[in-house]
């Protein structure tokens, strides 16, 4: 480990109260930082108010102060949590009031900053973060997922292994303070509308994922979609800056001949990475179990990032055959009377549910839509679901809205409304054929009925036994 890990951060404040910014403040008052930080102060925001974690960081040594967002006096590093806006008056308080403002995956690149993977997308980060983990593992490496994935990047740093790879999962609000990160290996998925209460517009939202790339110098590699226009303009700017690119090309698209760096679907469906000139065929998409599109683009990131860091090519098909969908993410979930049930309550925004469509056969979903409204142009799903799906029942707050964007479409596809998701599984069963898949794709947040998609998702795959069941009986 380099000079980097040894630097002070002199009189620190933590933004925020939550997971996050309790966990940077019992590292930055641990021994790891012993003689590095001169103290720490703790601004919890507006809401927060007294309790064990408060009185614990209190013992420790730090300064908390709850109840409020103007902050006061001088500190040389500030660092704050994700889900406080850098456009907030919180944020910029805290910014004005500090030499250097950055978030908790930096502090913990800053403290040990060998073998990183960066990975950012609207959708996909956790499949592809969690694929590319398991890829290393394959080719003999040490690697552990952190960041946005749920394992905070920062309670990795201590227990890191030698030798071991750090691949994380990041987010927008993650990487809109970013300065020096700089992973060796940066994916960046997709950029499609979301967050953009937090960030404002979607030129802000494009930027924090650009971030990710900021640091890349010509030895690192940067994956890069080829799938919507910002991602295109953000490759464009990544090549005139020198760097080596690999594009992930649509289905069907070829690279061009003198193109260094590409991962494609090849004829017959076989996936391709070519890395520095040489091609590396990997296995065709029907082996792999994650199914859709999304998730051929998906492997082909993981695998060009497992690549450049060394995994062996025979290696990198063993892994991808053997990996698994993750949980809400197209993840099977029963079968009944030849109905099966799929749960992708993941899927909190439109351009998801368009992706997870391409899994299956055009005309066999009865999909569920709905939950809460973040108001987004619901009319480039409402064309997909039109055309693939046959059945729609929309439910939860933004149901209406939902199920009027479909009917504007006209066609075959015939719309539900229900109050509910119970309302809306049990009238998907009763519309649903032998052959067709009744899939749990919202397009919203789960917050208008539940605490968020995992536990929509659970909701939603017990409901779903607990019908087989009846059924079996029956």
């Amino acid at each position: 480990m380099g000079e980097t890990e040894r630097q002070g951060y002199g009189d620190v404040l933590v933004l925020g109260l939550g997971k996050t910014g309790q966990a940077v403040a019992e590292y930055l008052l641990s021994n790891a930082c012993a003689g590095r930080v001169g103290s720490v102060t703790v601004y919890g925001g507006a809401s927060s108010k007294p309790g064990e974690a408060v009185s614990a960081l209190e013992r420790a040594g730090a300064r908390v102060v709850l109840g409020a967002e103007d902050v006061e006096g001088h500190f040389d590093t500030c660092i704050s949590s994700p889900g406080i806006s850098e456009f907030s008056d919180f944020y910029k308080a805290a910014a004005a009031a500090s030499d250097v403002i950055f978030g908790e995956p930096e502090l913990a690149w800053r403290e040990s900053p060998e073998r990183w993977v960066g990975i950012t997308g609207t959708n996909g980060k956790t499949t592809s973060t969690t694929l590319t983990r398991d890829l290393l593992r394959a080719g003999g490496y040490a690697a552990e997922a952190v960041g946005n994935i749920g394992r905070m990047a920062i309670g990795e740093v201590a227990r890191r292994r030698a030798g071991e790879w750090l691949v994380a999962e990041l987010s927008s609000f993650q990487l809109a303070g970013s300065r020096r990160l700089h992973p060796r290996v940066a994916v960046l998925l997709n950029v499609t509308p979301d967050h953009l209460a937090w960030h404002k517009t979607m030129e802000n939202y494009a930027a924090a994922k650009e971030r990710v790339f900021a640091n890349l110098d010509a030895d690192d590699l940067a994956v890069v979609s080829d799938g919507d226009a910002y991602c295109r303009a953000i490759a464009d700017r990544l090549e005139a800056r020198g760097l080596r690119v690999c594009r992930l090309l649509a289905p069907g698209e070829a690279p061009a001949a003198d193109a260094a760096c590409a991962a494609w679907e090849a004829e017959g469906g076989r996936l391709v990475v070519r890395l520095d000139g040489t091609d590396v065929e990997l296995l065709a998409k029907d082996e792999l179990e994650i199914k859709g599109e999304h998730n051929v683009e998906n492997a082909l990131a993981a695998s060009a990032a497992a690549l450049a860091c060394g995994v062996d090519a025979a290696r990198v098909r063993e892994g991808l055959r053997a990996f698994r969908p993750l949980e809400h993410r197209i993840e099977p979930c029963g079968e009944a009377a030849g109905v099966r049930f799929v749960d992708d309550s993941k899927a909190t925004n439109t351009d998801a549910v368009s992706k997870a469509l391409t899994a299956f056969a055009p005309g066999s979903v009865v999909i569920l839509l709905g939950g809460h409204d973040k108001g987004t142009d619901l009319g480039p799903m409402a064309a997909d679901v039109a055309r693939d799906a046959r059945v729609a029942v929309c439910f939860g707050e933004a149901g209406p809205r939902i199920a009027a964007a479909l009917r504007e479409q006209g066609g075959a596809l015939e719309v539900l409304e229900a109050m509910h998701l119970e309302q809306a599984l049990d009238a998907g069963i009763a519309a649903a054929r032998p052959g067709n898949v009744v899939l749990l794709s919202p397009a919203c947040s789960s917050f208008d009925e539940f605490g968020g998609f995992e536990e929509r998702g659970e909701v939603f795959k017990r409901l779903v036994a607990d019908r087989i069941a009846k059924a079996a009986r029956s």
